[in-house]
């Protein structure tokens, strides 16, 4: 990535925080996450391909990337950094929820601790749902998702996962 996109995505990070109430640390974590925080990353497909999941954030039916069916823009424009920032964090018009629906969710919760409600909000973000065991490392999807994100926000960078629920 170049300075300029680096900037980019880090304005587009604070810009999206502000609007949607989710700190800009988690939403870098979940970018690293999802992407490596790469402007350029495919678009990933459902399992069963019937869905695309573009941009830094893979967000479900988003509707910015700047690599779309092997077309990679680079530069890749700030509004398409923005775009995708803002498809994953404030959800999609084709019904993609976003972090911020699913964190404001989960924090209604009764017995939902503040904090348990973004790792609760990663997984669903992820999957879509939390097992009904409440284990966030069960059920469907990628099993060591939260537990990579909250790793992540303390101070985990450059080590592959210790999680080996996967």
């Amino acid at each position: 990535m170049s300075d300029q996109e680096v900037q980019d995505l880090y304005d587009a990070i604070k810009q999206v925080s502000q609007q949607t109430r989710v700190d800009h640390r988690f939403i870098l974590a979940a970018a690293m996450q999802e992407t490596r925080g790469c402007v350029r990353a495919k678009t990933s497909i459902s399992p069963d391909g019937t869905v695309q999941n573009p941009g830094i954030l893979q967000s479900f039916r988003g509707n910015h990337s700047c690599n779309d069916d092997g077309k990679v823009q680079n530069p890749c424009p700030k509004a398409q950094i923005l775009g995708m920032i803002q498809d994953g964090v404030a959800g999609t018009a084709d019904g993609g929820h976003g972090y911020a629906l699913d964190l404001n969710a989960q924090a209604t919760l009764d017995g939902v601790e503040y904090a348990q409600a973004y790792y609760r909000a990663a997984r669903l973000y992820n999957s879509g749902e939390i097992d009904s065991s409440g284990d966030l490392g069960s059920g469907s999807a990628t099993h060591c998702y939260a537990s990579d994100i909250a790793n992540r926000l303390t101070g985990w960078t450059d080590a592959p996962s210790a999680c080996t629920l996967d």
